[in-house]
C-alpha cells in the first residue's frame, strides 16, 4: 500500500470512491473545495487501487485578532476491507506531518472524540472559539511544536463550501 498526496489522475477515483464512501454530499464538497481553491492537501492510500483519501481544507480561524495558517480535516475515509489495519491512521498522520512541514499551525475536526482522541484532536483545544459546530465534536490539534497559540480565541470558520453539507442535511 502506498500513502501519498493526490495526483490529478487522481481525482476521477477520488470522486467514485467518496460518492460510494458517503453519497453525493461528501464528494460535491470535495469537489467545491476544490472549485473555490479552499483544497489545501487530500492525502490518498492505493493498492493499486484507492482505499482511502483524508482531506485537508482551509480554514479562516484567528486568536489575538490575527489569523492563523489552519486546516479543517473532512473527509476521511478508509474503503471497508481496509479498515482497522492503521490505514486511517497513516493517512491522517501523513497529512499533519505535510501541514506541518509547509507552516500550518492547527488542523480542526468534526467527529467522535473517542476516534479522533487517538490522533490528538481534543475539544478543550476548540473550546472558545467562535463556530456553529462548537461543542463536544469540534475538536483541534496544534500541528507546530510550539503547540496551541496563546490568546484570545475569535471564530473558527470552515471554507464556504461547509455550509452545503448543511443545506443538505
Amino acid at each position: 500500500m502506498e500513502i501519498r498526496p493526490a495526483r490529478p489522475e487522481d481525482v476521477p477515483a477520488l470522486d467514485t470512491f467518496l460518492r460510494q464512501s458517503f453519497g453525493a454530499g461528501e464528494a460535491d464538497l470535495v469537489r467545491r473545495l476544490c472549485i473555490d481553491g479552499d483544497m489545501v492537501l487530500t492525502i490518498v492510500a492505493t493498492d493499486p487501487d484507492l482505499v482511502g483519501a483524508a482531506v485537508f481544507s482551509r480554514m479562516a480561524v484567528d486568536v489575538n485578532c490575527s489569523e492563523i495558517a489552519a486546516v479543517a480535516l473532512a473527509p476521511l475515509a478508509v474503503a471497508g476491507p481496509w479498515r482497522r489495519q492503521g490505514v486511517g491512521e497513516a493517512l491522517v498522520a501523513a497529512g499533519h506531518d505535510a501541514l506541518a512541514k509547509a507552516g500550518w499551525v492547527l488542523s480542526f475536526v468534526l467527529g467522535d472524540p473517542a476516534y479522533y482522541g487517538r490522533f490528538g484532536y481534543a475539544a478543550d483545544l476548540a473550546q472558545g472559539f467562535d463556530s456553529p459546530y462548537a461543542g463536544e465534536h469540534l475538536m483541534a490539534l496544534p500541528l507546530q511544536s510550539a503547540g496551541m497559540p496563546c490568546g484570545v480565541r475569535g471564530t473558527a470558520a470552515h471554507a464556504p463550501a461547509f455550509a452545503m453539507l448543511a443545506e443538505d442535511a
